[in-house]
């Protein structure tokens, strides 16, 4: 009889129902991220009374607020890198002792520059969650469900930010600024047991570094009939190569689009979840208000990215990232002028409408990004998965860097003006529209 053909994960995968250990190992990896998210946006939260502490103007304290984006940068890049050497597993592993430490290393800060410096370590761990966390979830789930579990498990961050919006002014007013960072860095720490306990590296993984019995033995948990597996191969594997880098001259327009819609979309959620609780602090809002609304963006932004894979699988991954470009633009045009022309008490109704405009461009701007990952987790091959991912990330640090340090500063050349503040996000907006038009590796809409 002849040895049955080789299949790859991925078709065996599309064969298999879905086992609990698929779904452990989504819910660890969305784990992780709502923990990155939190310990990455507990600094905008608390940012009025670092200010104050610190005794520094707000244009001064954005390079503490930028310095998380350069280590998340470098780490989302580097450490995607990382992991498609050593494993997503051992790579999320370390990236959540980096990031818990730097948290608490953080309390210990006394003046901005010292801050800065723990926050860039910090970000050298969020960004390396991110990359790998992505690249893992997508590898152990068959490609029809990837778009949607991508795009749920963007939420993560914002998520992590409605918690830390919700509980960190508790926190902050009982034990200061210092103590909510102790808290949350601790909580951190807990996430290495269950990663190394729960997670596995995928059986793709392991065939990329031909290792054909790890990849058969871990595979195990997921199939219920032996196969013999083949490792991916890629379209842009197509010439030949055993496999590509993400500098490939076959990622270029991949990689020039994701870069400049990232970059640009990052610019306006990084301006808006940051930058909030000061300008509406300066508008008449209450700290707890404000971070009631940053809260709401949370929410809304989990419901925008969640659906943002539905509607990638349904109307493909271009028309989608054209919408939203448009959307956001129109959003945030009307949130600049409600917020520029409250008065200095704004009534329950002001407030609520900018409340919603905020929410809104949480949703909209978030499902940006989610699509964005989708492309990328779909659109790289797997010997660069986590390292494209990064990529990516690392190139949205440079709106996210800007938006954080500069922010502050557009604040305060307006003189109590919003209107420099959202003129730079508007064209954030627009430049999201590079992902519908220069990407060459979009997720086609469903035949179904």
């Amino acid at each position: 009889m002849a040895p049955p053909a080789a299949t790859t994960f991925s078709e065996a995968l599309a064969r298999s129902p879905l086992r609990l250990f698929q779904w452990m190992t989504v819910a660890v990896c969305m784990l992780v991220l709502v923990s990155d998210g939190i310990d990455m946006q507990l600094l905008g939260i608390v940012a009025p009374l670092v200010i104050a502490d610190f005794g520094v103007d707000r244009g001064t304290f954005g390079i503490a607020m930028s310095a998380a984006l350069v280590g998340f940068g470098l780490g989302a890049w580097g450490g995607g890198s990382l992991g498609d050497r050593i494993g997503r597993r051992y790579g999320l592993a370390l990236a959540a002792v980096i990031f818990a430490l730097a948290t608490v290393g953080a309390s210990q800060a006394d003046g901005v520059w010292h801050l800065a410096l723990w926050r860039i370590v910090g970000g050298l761990g969020f960004g390396a969650a991110y990359s790998n966390a992505l690249a893992m979830a997508s590898e152990w789930l068959p490609e029809r469900l990837r778009p949607v579990t991508v795009s749920t498990l963007s939420v993560g961050t914002p998520l992590g930010g409605t918690v830390v919006g919700w509980l960190a002014p508790t926190l902050a007013a009982t034990y200061g600024w210092r103590g909510t960072f102790v808290v949350f860095g601790i909580a951190t720490l807990l996430l290495v047991i269950i990663i190394l306990a729960a997670l596995r590296d995928s059986p793709s993984f392991f065939l990329s570094k031909g290792k054909p019995e790890a990849a058969a033995r871990v595979a195990r948990r997921v199939l219920t009939e032996p196969v013999t597996l083949a490792p991916e191969r890629h379209t842009s594997e197509a010439d030949g190569a055993p496999s590509v880098g993400v500098l490939h001259r076959s990622n270029m327009r991949l990689n020039i689009g994701i870069g400049i819609a990232f970059a640009a979309c990052a610019l306006v959620a990084y301006g808006i979840l940051n930058w909030s609780t000061t300008f509406l602090t300066s508008a008449g809002f209450t700290l707890e208000q404000a971070g009631f609304a940053v809260s709401v963006c949370g929410i809304t932004s989990m419901f925008g990215s969640i659906g943002a894979g539905l509607l990638t699988r349904r109307f493909g991954s271009r028309r989608v990232m054209a919408v939203i470009s448009a959307t956001v633009f129109v959003l945030l045009v009307a949130l600049a002028f409600t917020v520029e022309v409250l008065p200095a008490t704004p009534t329950v109704a002001e407030r609520a409408l900018v409340v919603l405009l905020i929410g809104g461009a949480g949703a909209f701007f978030s499902a940006g990004i989610a699509t964005m990952y989708v492309i990328m987790a779909l659109g790289y091959p797997q010997s660069c998965r986590s390292a494209g991912i990064g990529f990516g990330i690392f190139m949205s640090r440079v709106g996210a860097i800007a938006a954080s340090g500069l922010g502050g500063a557009l604040l305060d050349f307006g003189a109590g003006s919003v209107v420099p503040f959202f003129t730079v996000l508007c064209v954030g907006a627009v430049l999201v529209s590079a992902a519908a038009f220069i990407v060459d590796r979009h997720v086609p809409p469903s035949r179904g």
